[in-house]
């Protein structure tokens, strides 16, 4: 099978795991003083614990788990105004599967449809259009969540919407950017960061150019990466050897897949669509400056912020503390591992989370869970 088995082969993964503990070596890099190595995406955590490359690679390299999971990041706030908008009578509320079980602070999207809201999952937001289509008597709202791999699909419904003029369709946008959050981690000075692996998806849309401050900035060496198991070990590799080397520069494994300067079309659409917000909260990190999208004034009549006078379409969100022994922003924002969380797997469980993390498809937790077990570390 072209571009999987090849990605899995078990010869060419001893070999870079030879390759990546000679490097590691070479660096100087021990159990106690490790190379930190940041993966961002939460698709590539799992991917790590999936395969087992955490307990693979050499003791003197650590794993540092980003902000890469958009369901994780995003704040309990906009969950309560998710659930607001759904219990709307009118309302027709559509997400994505992610979303459905993320607490807010009186209940989660599942738990309003428990309780009689009209929350539809959906896997496109083409469905939602649909949706619209079939039902012009409801107002349709579409919950635009994502990084920008996704954004290109909202922006482009968005447009189709405004062709047929289909005004019960809207967005409730919630779509946010990946480097502004690397920035501030980068200026944080209690993070501990030698290197990066950089998101294989997003980087499809938006390619390689946006990456470059951290390494011209920074001084630190950030590789794009595939999803594979092998593209996850080349990619260490890479950024190991860029240490060894003195080298702070942005590389593209993922070359297969990621144009180094994206997706023209889909860039196209989001500018067209979107414009940055002055600001964004991320769980975890707080209000970042231009880290999320909002909807242009051109299309304000498919903006759910403006329709139904929520949001930050309204003025500054409410911020909402995390609930009393969740860790879901330190161990997002790589200050702690899932298992060091005192809820992990007692109080914080898939069936019943605090957090985000314990049941997103990307989330941190959620892959230590699924992949890792629950006593091969004590908490600390």
């Amino acid at each position: 099978m072209k571009y999987a088995d090849e990605f899995r082969d078990p010869a060419a993964a001893r070999a870079l795991l030879a390759r990546i503990a000679k490097v590691t070596d070479e660096i100087g890099a021990t159990k106690e003083k490790p190379v930190h190595i940041m993966e961002i995406c939460g698709g590539h955590t799992h991917a790590i614990f999936r395969y087992g490359l955490d307990k693979l690679t050499p003791d003197g390299l650590e794993f540092i788990h980003g902000p890469g999971c958009p369901v994780c990041v995003l704040p309990m706030s906009r969950v309560d105004e998710c659930v607001e908008l759904a219990e709307r009578p009118e309302v027709i509320f559509t997400t994505f599967g992610d979303a459905m079980r993320v607490p807010g602070t009186r209940k989660s999207l599942l738990q309003a449809k428990a309780d009689g809201a009209d929350v539809r999952m959906v896997y496109s937001p083409l469905d939602a259009l649909e949706l619209a289509r079939r039902n012009p008597d409801r107002e349709v709202v579409f919950f635009g969540l994502g990084f920008e791999t996704t954004t290109p699909s909202t922006a482009l419904s968005i447009q189709q919407a405004a062709a047929e003029n289909l005004t019960n369709f809207s967005v409730f946008c919630n779509h946010i950017t990946v480097p502004p959050p690397i920035k501030v981690l980068l200026d944080d000075p209690h993070m501990v960061l030698d290197g990066f692996v950089g998101p294989g998806h997003v980087s499809m849309v938006i390619g390689i150019e946006p990456y470059r401050f951290i390494a011209r900035d920074y001084g630190k060496p950030i590789v794009v990466a595939g999803f594979e198991p092998i593209d996850l070990l080349q990619s260490v590799l890479m950024v190991l050897e860029q240490l060894r080397d003195g080298r702070a520069e942005v590389e593209n494994q993922y070359s297969r897949v990621v144009p180094d300067s994206g997706n023209p079309v889909s860039i196209a659409a989001c500018e067209d669509v979107y414009e940055p917000r002055p600001s964004f909260e991320w769980r975890g990190l707080g209000e970042i400056d231009s880290s999320g999208l909002r909807i242009r004034r051109k299309y304000a009549a498919y903006d759910a912020e403006e329709k139904f006078g929520v949001g930050y379409g309204q003025g500054a969100a409410r911020f909402v503390p995390e609930p009393e022994g969740c860790a879901c922003g330190d161990v997002m924002t790589g200050r702690l591992k899932p298992r060091q969380c005192p809820q992990f797997g007692t109080g914080c469980t898939p069936e019943m989370p605090l957090g985000a993390l314990m049941v997103s498809s990307e989330g941190a937790c959620a892959a230590y869970y699924q992949y890792g077990g629950l006593d091969l570390e004590p908490a600390e």
